[in-house]
């Protein structure tokens, strides 16, 4: 019985580590903001990026060249947006608080990919000027 609590509490202390983890790959990404290519290829007007676009972007971002520094954040926040997802449509128990909570979430995902799919352009980018030049 010890055991199943020990496991129990290790359990909850590695989900909250796990969210904690996922909220601090999430801030910085908040203060950048979109530029005019991602814009015009995800089809986004302004800076806020829909709670559900968060898969739609991320297929975009497995379409360019990795940059080899963001992989594990990616799956990180994917992970993260798939319980969030869940935890959504559970929350009707819980109440509307938690659902707001998690859409605000999950907006932060999408926008997490969105900023990262800017960077994976942007690398994609320098890549063909340097092959280009390299060629020159």
């Amino acid at each position: 019985m010890i055991a199943a609590i020990i496991c129990a509490m290790s359990l909850a202390v590695f989900a909250q580590f796990f969210v904690w983890y996922c909220r601090s790959i999430l801030a910085p990404s908040r203060n950048v903001s979109l530029s005019d290519r991602v814009r015009e290829v995800t089809g986004i007007t302004n800076q806020d990026v829909a709670p559900d676009d968060f898969n739609r972007l991320l297929q975009l971002v497995r379409l360019c060249p990795e940059r080899g520094d963001d992989r594990s954040e990616i799956r990180a926040v994917g992970l993260y947006y798939r319980i969030l997802a869940i935890l959504k449509g559970v929350s009707i128990m819980a109440g509307p608080r938690v659902a707001e909570w998690a859409d605000h979430e999950r907006r932060d995902c999408s926008y997490f990919a969105a900023v990262a799919l800017d960077r994976r352009i942007s690398y994609s980018r320098d890549l063909f000027t340097q092959q280009i030049s390299d060629r020159i």
